[in-house]
């Protein structure tokens, strides 16, 4: 098993990326073709090459999938450990609920969770959303990058 990595180097990264529950359901989980570039990313955050983050919901979806599949014991501490990977995780506040309702209602690809995710995105501004929905790609002015991309992507900023 992958252990997630919480320590992180002194230098700057430049770019940060808010990261999707299921980022962390390929890394972690079985064999799946997006596990390589999910445990990619997590590797280059772990080697202090980028910057990761996520929200309190997309660790607690997390917490929800990994405990049908494994036992609460090993769930509760996999979602420690990327609780502190991505600290400090971004808050949603009444603001970015405002928005992802006027999300959800202009784009039918977009369900609630992923609305409100991508509300955090945009007033994160210059953040970098990855997520394997490619309804995120809809979103006019967020930062999507699809997780099948995102060795391509990071090959290109090296």
């Amino acid at each position: 098993m992958l252990r997630v990595a919480v320590a992180r180097a002194v230098t700057e990264p430049t770019t940060r990326y808010l990261l999707d529950t299921n980022v962390f359901v390929y890394a972690l989980g079985t064999d799946h073709p997006l596990r390589a570039p999910s445990r990619a990313l997590l590797h280059d955050s772990a080697s202090g090459d980028i910057e990761i983050t996520t929200t309190a919901l997309v660790l607690q979806e997390f917490l929800h999938v990994r405990s049908t599949r494994r036992p609460r014991s090993d769930a509760a501490a996999v979602t420690r450990d990327l609780a502190l990977a991505c600290d400090p995780l971004l808050p949603a506040d009444r603001s970015d609920l405002n928005l992802a309702i006027e999300l959800f209602e202009i784009h039918p690809g977009l369900d609630a969770f992923d609305s409100l995710l991508a509300a955090v995105g945009l007033r994160a501004g210059g953040t970098v959303l990855v997520s394997a929905d490619r309804a995120f790609g809809a979103v006019r002015d967020l930062i999507w990058l699809n997780l099948a991309d995102y060795q391509e992507a990071r090959a290109g900023q090296r």
